[in-house]
């Protein structure tokens, strides 16, 4: 076949190829094609696709089933809960969450007040007792209900190895994230307490790490749940933690915890540990009226939080769901009533129940001697240890 012939048959071919392609697809059927029917996939999507100007029903019953959360900045532990959230929760169009990134603890404070359609959000739980204290709000916290405690957030301050405790940076330029933000409370609060007067830098904090970096900052501070995405990522061979030793004026509001190398090996030598304090994270509400519809929304989320909170604590979800003890008391926050409802009808131990077991606790450490502080994390495993020996022996709560 001469190199003409070769050409006219593989023109041939495409042709012929085109043809095939082109022929019209209405003589298969869906199932042919593998399309599917967008509406046979959930209700939810069915409501969607069938929506009108008329069918009022669905539009009410979406709405009534939509819980909206305030989350977090992006990159932040609470970005990841409100998904997490979202993935476990969501049920068709018999619940539904809608996570919304947020801006920082004091800014989503001003959105469950303020913000239409916000019905709860993730907090910290010092950011009230600031906002107080600071007289930007008066009895601020009436207006809330926390439905849980969520987990510990420890409290990382990145500096060179120059700067060897918190004390060191009287004087020296600290930065403290955003405004709005809950690491920039918690900072302040902690200086103030141990008396430390830093030069505040408000810099957002992907900005601070370069800084850092440069020698413009003495020192940066995150207060994130560990292992904090965005902190795993700092690199400096003369960059390291500086401890915070639980001392007693943080006692009453803050928390023992340590960052471990495992979890940032470029900051922490292999094997090592730093003491620093960590504040809960809570998931509030407004503290709606008990017979409101808009209670009644908030209500339904913790039915079905709570009943799945056992799937959250499994992988791939986020580690520090795994802190999450629902009974947990909140001292100085009044528990949202259906939340309460919930954990007395489960038999889950009260409030009281907790306040006994911590201060037996303290007794027994009193007792031996034992100087060094078990992490929230430790007391959280002999807490649950404890409530399924109450559970088998028969004791009440």
């Amino acid at each position: 076949m001469n190199t003409r012939s070769a050409i006219k048959v593989a023109l041939g071919a495409m042709l012929s190829t085109v043809i095939v392609l082109a022929l019209p697809i209405a003589n298969t059927s869906a199932d042919e094609r593998g399309e599917v029917d967008p509406a046979s996939v959930s209700d939810g999507l069915k409501a969607i696709f069938s929506y009108s100007s008329s069918n009022k029903a669905n539009k009410e019953r979406l709405n009534a089933n939509t819980v909206t959360l305030i989350s977090g900045t992006i990159g932040g532990t609470y970005v990841q809960f409100g998904a997490d959230l979202a993935s476990v929760l969501d049920d068709g169009d018999q619940m539904r969450v809608l996570p919304i990134v947020g801006r920082g603890s004091v800014q989503s404070i001003a959105d469950i007040l303020y913000l239409r359609g916000v019905d709860i959000g993730i907090i910290r739980a010092d950011t009230l007792d600031y906002l107080e204290r600071k007289g930007f709000a008066g009895s601020i916290k009436n207006q809330f209900a926390y439905i849980t405690k969520l987990y510990n957030e420890e409290m990382h301050v990145i500096a060179p190895t120059s700067i060897r405790s918190l004390a060191d940076l009287n004087g020296k330029r600290v930065a403290i994230d955003l405004p709005n933000g809950g690491t920039f409370v918690t900072a302040i609060t902690i200086f103030e307490r141990l008396g430390i007067k830093p030069i505040y830098s408000s810099t957002e904090q992907r900005i601070a790490y370069d800084k850092l970096k440069r020698g413009e900052l003495d020192a940066v501070i995150a207060v994130q749940g560990s292992p904090s995405k965005a902190v795993s990522q700092v690199r400096g061979d003369n960059l390291h933690f500086v401890p915070i030793p639980y001392s007693a004026p943080l006692q009453a509001d803050y928390l023992p915890a340590v960052l471990k190398a495992e979890d940032y090996p470029a900051l922490i030598p292999p094997g090592g540990r730093v003491d620093t304090v960590a504040v809960p994270a809570i998931l509030a509400a407004y503290n709606w009226p008990v017979k409101s519809e808009r209670y009644h929304k908030v209500e339904r989320f913790v039915q079905v939080f709570f009943n799945k909170l056992s799937r959250l604590q499994q992988p791939p979800f986020h580690p520090k769901w795994k802190e999450t003890v629902l009974s947990a008391p909140l001292k100085g926050w009044t528990r949202f009533p259906a939340a309460q409802e919930w954990l007395d009808q489960h038999a889950v131990a009260t409030s009281a129940t907790r306040e006994k077991f911590d201060s037996f606790l303290a007794m027994q450490s009193s007792a031996s001697g034992n100087r060094t502080p078990r992490t929230p994390e430790e007391n959280d495993a002999l807490y649950q240890q404890f409530l399924k020996w109450q559970k088998a022996t028969g004791q009440k709560p």
